[in-house]
């Protein structure tokens, strides 16, 4: 009988830290963030529920096109709890994502949230890569009307391979779901994570990191 409390004090353990792992189901019909609340806590302070009106809920413009016109050939629009204030406690959120042609979204995490990418137009080739210390590349080609899913946490990047611009919708499972840029962190950070360091860990030359550096 002891064994059997323990092994069972165990599995509800397990359970409670697996569900307040992710984000709280609602309580309520909604939440709506106050943007100008001074309290700080794990997400946002709700808004008087008296106060709540549709445009809370709304979110308009998404049909028009992001400007590719950069460095990576990419724009990504967000629509999460900071353009909607009714997604706050929801745990859903999603974004358009254009790119130019060979355009990328580059490698990046979401560390709240997994994501599934739908492709509106053109061709696109997607990957994630799975943790250490396997570091397995899965990729596919992906043609308009397919769908595709970046597991959380996990490292991914779309890569436009079609001749036009290509669109895609992607949903994820946090109203804010956060985006770690690799490339930015590592070598954008502030302040600066020291070039002998990186360079070390890239495997490469001082010199190397000094060049990379300043783009970021």
């Amino acid at each position: 009988m002891a064994k059997l409390f323990s092994f069972l004090s165990l599995l509800t353990l397990s359970f409670c830290c697996l569900v307040t792992a992710f984000e709280p189901s609602p309580l309520q019909d909604f939440c709506v963030a106050d943007s100008g609340s001074s309290v700080n806590i794990n997400g946002m302070v709700c808004k008087n529920s008296s106060l709540v009106e549709a445009n809370d809920f709304y979110f308009s413009g998404l049909h028009l096109a992001g400007n590719t016109t950069n460095a990576v050939g990419s724009k990504v629009t967000p629509v999460n709890v900071a353009q909607v204030p009714g997604l706050n406690t929801l745990g859903i959120s999603l974004v358009r994502v254009d790119y130019a042609p060979w355009g990328i979204n580059p490698p990046h995490t979401h560390p709240r949230a997994t994501e599934i990418l739908t492709v509106l137009e053109g061709s696109l080739q997607v990957g994630f890569v799975t943790s250490n210390p396997e570091n397995r590349l899965i990729t596919k080609v992906l043609k308009k009307g397919d769908v595709f899913v970046f597991p959380i946490g996990l490292v991914h990047y779309q890569r436009n391979v079609g001749k036009g611009n290509a669109v895609a919708i992607a949903a994820l499972s946090s109203q804010n779901p956060g985006v770690i840029s690799i490339a930015n962190a590592v070598f954008g950070s502030d302040p600066a994570i020291a070039t002998d360091l990186l360079a070390k860990a890239f495997q490469v030359d001082n010199t190397v990191v000094a060049q990379i550096q300043p783009k970021f």
